[in-house]
């Protein structure tokens, strides 16, 4: 009897495209993106599970532009609450797995330090409250589930913080960049790596063993760092550094670049539940971005 397959959503953001690659050495992937079905419809989510009668649901679509969400928070709300909530109770109906992804911007940055799971959630913006009503919408639902939250999420595709650091190195001999917001960066490939192997280990050990297992995860790269420092690792890890046209990278403060949405200053993640649970952990920041950066000389 043939496996059913993985409906994964968001195939076409930074970690969809690598859970594609990653997922489909375990199962045949149905992979959709906004284009093919919008997640502030629930009829169009709803067809298209019932369609395809998934053995597992991976959500790595969401509505992520920070700023935007204060001008649009009903569509904003839709994609990051309504939509995963609807996920759930499909994925309950049919007895199968949500894994879902959330963000460290359901934090507000006051702790100091880096926050567990246990931490009281008290975002700055609508983007962070309406990631932080999904969480608790999937939860509500209490079917199977595991809520990765993860922070400052890169790789090399699209136009993220990495990608603009090396862009922004070529055209500019000075750059400015915050040293008051300090985050876990994330590689998208080891994010994904990661999420296929828990959906491994939950084929090998059954449904029971991740019914225990269900709940919120921080996930995420170990350790912490602020963007100015994270960018200038970027610089001096470039593997075309003779490229580079800036010579100076100095210090600002978020204060100088308004923007609708607050950032939360200190964001950080500990992961300790995560790799306690499941024997994994996605390596330290800096060897991750030195892997993602070294790949790309081979990836076109």
């Amino acid at each position: 009897m043939s496996r059913p397959p993985i409906l994964l959503l968001g195939k076409n953001g930074q970690l969809g495209w690598e859970l594609q690659r990653t997922l489909a050495l375990l199962a045949e992937i149905v992979a959709i993106d906004r284009d093919e079905v919008d997640l502030a419809q629930p009829e169009e989510l709803r067809e298209v599970v019932a369609q395809i009668q998934p053995g597992l649901i991976v959500n790595a679509s969401a509505y992520t532009d920070v700023d935007g969400a204060e001008s649009r928070p009903e569509l904003a709300l839709a994609i990051n609450r309504d939509a995963p909530a609807l996920l759930a109770e499909q994925a309950a109906r049919l007895g199968i797995a949500l894994i879902h992804y959330s963000t460290d911007f359901v934090f507000d940055g006051n702790l100091g330090r880096a926050y567990t799971e246990t931490d009281q959630p008290n975002p700055l913006n609508l983007y962070g409250r309406s990631k932080l009503e999904g969480e608790q919408a999937i939860r509500a639902v209490a079917g199977l589930h595991l809520i990765f939250r993860t922070s400052w999420v890169y790789s090399l595709r699209g136009n993220g913080f990495v990608s603009k650091v090396l862009r922004w190195a070529r055209e500019k001999e000075t750059l400015r960049v915050v040293d008051d917001q300090v985050g876990s960066p994330t590689s998208a490939r080891m994010l994904a790596e990661a999420t296929a192997l828990v959906v491994q280990q939950t084929e090998i050990f059954g449904p029971d063993w991740l019914r225990e297992r269900s709940g919120l995860y921080h996930l995420a790269g170990s350790g912490a760092v602020s963007r100015l420092d994270w960018a200038r690792a970027i610089l001096e890890l470039d593997p075309a550094a003779h490229e580079q046209r800036c010579r100076s990278l100095g210090a600002a403060k978020t204060d100088e670049f308004p923007a609708p949405a607050k950032r939360p200053h200190y964001s950080a993640l500990n992961c300790e539940r995560f790799a306690a649970t499941f024997g994994l952990q996605i390596p330290d920041w800096r060897e991750s971005l030195r892997l993602a950066l070294d790949t790309s000389l081979f990836s076109g």
